[in-house]
């Protein structure tokens, strides 16, 4: 991996702006996480409309410009190519669809995997980084049955590519997390407030 792409051991997944509050308010809190230390940010945003996406990748970029940290767009590939970030990442139903990366090297493509097949095939397709999940039990998906540290330790070594394990993170996961093969973490509520690691 080049210099320029080297990725931090945090990876924040954006919550879903909340539907009675002003979008400014969203914009506001992800420039607290990253006056906190976040630099890798996926704007998941499935609840608004394609503008209010749009508007919200455009603020959500120039917020995460003035930290030096990068923001990926978890939208269709379509969508990817016209609206302005540092890539994409692909929910695992768009990465088994892709037969090769969709966007160029130079712009980050990350790839959620759940199983054996989907990191195979992010890793054949040559993404960037990729989260596994979930590990352990998580208050955002209380009906996925979590993967465990052994399991995720299993699909993490069929990889080279940098893996951040997604489900029930915390900063105090983070050390056991690298034990099984991580990279880091990748978490929403967990890093939408308070410090992070920059190392």
């Amino acid at each position: 991996m080049e210099p320029s792409m080297r990725l931090p051991l945090t990876y924040l997944i954006t919550p879903e702006p909340p539907r009675n509050e002003p979008l400014d308010v969203f914009i506001e809190q992800l420039d607290g996480a990253l006056r906190s230390g976040v630099r890798l940010v996926q704007l998941r945003a499935k609840t608004v409309t394609p503008a209010q996406y749009a508007w919200l990748a455009e603020k959500s970029l120039a917020c995460c410009r003035r930290y030096d940290a990068r923001l990926v767009l978890n939208v269709s590939i379509g969508e990817a190519e016209t609206i302005p970030a540092d890539g994409m990442h692909l929910t695992s139903r768009r990465l088994m669809a892709c037969r090769r990366r969709p966007l160029p090297h130079g712009q980050l493509v990350s790839a959620a995997c759940h199983d054996e097949r989907q990191v195979k095939h992010a890793t054949e397709m040559g993404v960037d980084l990729l989260t596994i999940s979930p590990v352990l039990p998580t208050a955002t998906h209380t009906s996925a049955v979590p993967l465990g540290w052994a399991r995720f330790r299993e699909l993490a070594a069929l990889t080279t590519i940098p893996v951040y394990a997604l489900g029930g993170m915390s900063l105090g996961t983070v050390a056991e997390a690298r034990e099984a093969g991580a990279h880091g973490i990748a978490a929403i509520r967990a890093l939408w407030g308070g410090a992070v690691d920059r190392s």
